[in-house]
């Protein structure tokens, strides 16, 4: 019965939670990444035939329907390149660099052999879409509700 589940016991974690909102816990055993500085250091030189290639790429992405940003940022998170404004860059690209990087070391931890080509996160009202390179993370945020 119900109540019979409710009152059993759970075995006990061995992880604390942390909270990240109200509503929403995790468990965290180690991890490997350290949290990332908002105070970040620029990145590092770009050749600039490399800057005209990314120029390109974010203009031919930009002109998309329902694209509202697009960011490329090197793996440490330090932007390269922004359509977006100053805030609304800091917050995504520390957030999001650091993301790839877990989302990465999931991706090897469950199977060496294998890494992370591309990682997209849908809500109900923003898309957010990962191209991790070896280099660079290129980031597209985009309304779903209005590319369909």
């Amino acid at each position: 019965s119900i109540s019979a589940l409710r009152n059993t016991r759970r075995p006990t974690q061995t992880a604390k939670p942390r909270r990240l909102h109200s509503q929403h816990s995790i468990f965290i055993r180690h991890s490997p990444f350290k949290p990332v500085k908002e105070n970040m250091s620029a990145p590092e030189i770009v050749d600039p035939s490399t800057i005209a290639e990314m120029e390109e790429t974010i203009a031919r992405i930009s002109s998309h329907k329902g694209v509202e940003g697009v960011m490329i940022m090197d793996r440490r998170g330090a932007i390269i390149q922004s359509t977006l404004d100053e805030e609304q860059t800091k917050t995504h690209s520390a957030t999001l660099s650091d993301l790839t990087g877990k989302a990465s070391y999931i991706v090897g931890m469950l199977n060496p052999d294998d890494e992370l080509t591309f990682l997209r996160i849908r809500s109900k009202q923003r898309e957010i879409m990962i191209s991790p390179d070896k280099e660079f993370l290129l980031v597209v945020l985009q309304n779903p509700n209005l590319s369909e």
